[in-house]
């Protein structure tokens, strides 16, 4: 039984990419180093899920919204607000409730504006300082709006009936005359 070359052999050199550091940024580095060592030494979930963030290409770290902290911060007073990412400006909202924030970066707006309101803007560096296993902590991401996953059925079986519910074809046009016989049909085999 040899290796079949022609579908492209074995996948070699595909190592895990919380192995190997991607990133060139040290700031990024660094901080990867600081909370492996937290997370080895204080067998802290949070600090495991900060390192796994931290790996996250830029597409998988999507920015937070001011809207979107405050409307999860509300009545978690005295905790503080943890995003491995961007945290940005909202200008529909009027105004910003005392806010403290740890995020990897924030826009200037958004931290002007979290700051005129009493809160304050941290880092990663400073929030180890403060809360080393990530207690009184509330870790937040924002929302993934990929194109693409309009088109990624559940994670479900392929048998169960609502797999494919409300998910987008990869097809020109959803009209009468396009893809719609075998496979889209009950009458037609079956429907997905």
């Amino acid at each position: 039984m040899g290796i079949d070359l022609k579908a492209g052999g074995r996948r070699t050199g595909h190592k895990s990419s919380s192995r190997v550091i991607k990133t060139a940024n040290p700031y990024t580095r660094l901080l990867i180093k600081l909370y492996k060592f937290l997370a080895r030494r204080t067998d802290s979930a949070f600090c495991a899920a900060v390192v796994k963030r931290l790996h996250m290409s830029k597409v998988n770290t999507p920015p937070v919204g001011l809207n979107r902290l405050s409307k999860y911060m509300k009545n978690k007073d005295g905790k503080i607000a943890v995003v491995v990412g961007k945290v940005t400006d909202d200008v529909r909202m009027l105004e910003v409730p005392q806010l403290t924030v740890c995020a990897l970066s924030f826009t200037e707006t958004a931290r002007n504006r979290i700051v005129a309101a009493g809160g304050e803007c941290l880092t990663f560096d400073q929030l180890a300082l403060r809360a080393p296993t990530g207690a009184n902590t509330v870790l937040l991401r924002g929302p993934k709006s990929r194109k693409a996953l309009a088109h990624f059925g559940h994670s479900t079986t392929v048998n169960n009936p609502h797999t494919h519910d409300g998910v987008k074809p990869y097809v020109r046009s959803k009209g009468r005359k396009f893809e719609s016989a075998r496979g889209r049909r009950r009458s037609c085999g079956f429907k997905i």
